[in-house]
């Protein structure tokens, strides 16, 4: 099980305690911590970025030329995706950022051209490839439209997290969930469990006008309740939920 610390802190409250400290009490309790995991990887100067433009590198086939708004300023940067376009944000780290890994990033010159910085896939912030959609398996990631060029990504993408991963035995199936492992957490730490608030509308129509329900047997099944969901749109899920499922 992997349980992500900044999670977990909404439904048990954790303030002050450090990861580490958290997962020897867990062990001492007695669910194994098999590894406590920084997701960060210790990585900064990576940022959201807005490709502002561009150009098919003159020298390359496979290379295009981006102007690129990350925040400060708007800087150019070599990139070889084959989905990257103008008016997306997308991820960049800039000079002097180090990604998962060990790689730096250094200005360079590709094929005559000067790149500052580099365009990333989600891949390269060490993120892995069975996670990652279709859609940006072999390419850069597209971020939402309302990424602000020049902020952090880290939290964007719920890197900025550490997470626990529990080694569970069969009789602990109870710590296979975010609210299972918050039940455990707050016995531990003698804290009080704080449910997800969920909230909803619900329209002035009634169920009864679009079914017809009739239950045969009210002994065995006294209640049964139906409820009507419409104008559901298909679509990418929020990104909040695609990294916490991540």
């Amino acid at each position: 099980m992997l349980v992500s610390t900044k999670w977990l802190s909404e439904y048990v409250n954790t303030q002050g305690l450090d990861p580490k400290d958290l997962g020897e009490k867990i062990t001492r309790a007695g669910i194994e911590v098999d590894a406590v995991i920084d997701r960060s990887h210790g990585m900064t100067n990576v940022v959201v970025g807005y490709v502002k433009e561009k150009v098919k590198h003159p020298e390359a086939d496979k290379l295009n030329i981006c102007q690129v708004d990350v925040g400060e300023e708007t800087t150019q940067i070599i990139c070889g995706a084959p989905n990257v376009e103008a008016g997306q944000k997308v991820i960049v780290a800039r000079p002097g950022a180090v990604l998962p890994g060990g790689m730096k990033i250094k200005k360079a010159k590709l094929r005559g051209e000067e790149s500052n910085g580099m365009i990333c896939s989600l891949q390269e912030l060490g993120i892995e490839g069975r996670l990652v959609s279709k859609a940006y398996a072999d390419g850069i990631y597209v971020l939402p439209e309302t990424a602000v060029p020049g902020e952090s990504v880290l939290p964007l993408l719920g890197l900025d997290d550490v997470v626990l991963e529990l080694g569970l035995t069969p009789n602990r199936s109870d710590a296979l969930s975010m609210l299972g492992v918050a039940y455990e957490v707050g016995a531990i730490l003698s804290e009080d469990m704080q449910y997800p608030k969920a909230s909803y509308s619900e329209s002035n129509e009634k169920a009864s006008d679009y079914l017809n329900l009739k239950v045969e047997a009210m002994e065995e099944n006294p209640m049964y309740i139906a409820k009507v969901v419409k104008n559901i749109q298909v679509k990418e899920s929020p990104l909040w939920l695609q990294h916490r499922l991540m």
